[in-house]
């Protein structure tokens, strides 16, 4: 389903259900509801419950708008937003220091992952010469082909990494634990860090099957397993 938005900025409003998304969709959906049903045990009644609600389902709605999306830079826009309402989630007991730098430090690292992550859309719309998802997965050889596949790469996997506390920009997940359970439980545990799982599944076709793809996900996947594990024989 798609109408136009900036069409000057090959941006259209496109919403693409296939069954990665659809699988995302019933995780993001379903362990929300769950959530959502939890939190009205959990709140006390002096909690502003109709601002926490807010947040959470518009945290939904964002990740719901980054699995659908079938536009890369709408992609994007709907990744940032997760940042934003996240960054209210986390702060929610802002009487509290520890939420408020928890929130903050989530912010600067995510929101600065996703703006690595439009300068890699944008290098893949200049090389492909679309920024439409079937477009863009189906041209994974002349992605691989140019000279600016490295860049792109990176970019993209910072992006996705920041999102998902792989090393080295794992330090800002604990630090947001300071949040209500029923946050920790659907921002960092159910969806928030999946969503750079899903960007990875996404562009697979796209940018995979290269040495650089290999060794960056797979390295980073592998050490930030073990440092999370030498951590936690510690705590």
């Amino acid at each position: 389903w798609s109408v136009d938005w900036f069409p000057a900025l090959g941006l259209n409003f496109k919403l693409r259900l296939d069954a990665l998304a659809w699988l995302f969709v019933l995780l993001i959906s379903g362990i929300g509801t769950l959530v959502v049903v939890y939190a009205n045990y959990y709140l006390g009644k002096d909690e502003d419950t109709p601002r926490f609600y807010a947040g959470l389902l518009a945290f939904a709605a964002a990740m719901l708008g980054v699995v659908t999306s079938g536009n890369l830079l709408l992609l994007v826009v709907f990744w940032e937003f997760t940042s934003l309402t996240s960054f209210l989630l986390i702060s929610f007991w802002s009487d509290k220091p520890e939420a408020r730098a928890g929130a903050r430090m989530a912010l600067t690292v995510t929101a600065g992952g996703g703006l690595a992550l439009l300068a890699g859309v944008l290098l893949i719309g200049q090389v492909v010469g679309s920024l439409d998802l079937d477009v863009v997965l189906g041209a994974g050889d002349l992605l691989r082909a140019d000279p600016r596949y490295p860049w792109i790469l990176a970019l993209v996997l910072l992006g996705a990494f920041t999102k998902s506390a792989q090393f080295p920009f794992h330090f800002w997940l604990p630090q947001a634990m300071a949040a209500p359970t029923p946050v920790s439980a659907l921002l960092h545990s159910a969806t928030l860090v999946k969503a750079g799982v899903f960007l990875l599944a996404r562009l697979y076709p796209a940018l995979s099957g290269t040495p650089e793809w290999l060794y960056l996900v797979a390295g980073t996947g592998l050490l930030t397993l073990l440092i999370g594990s030498w951590k936690a024989i510690f705590q």
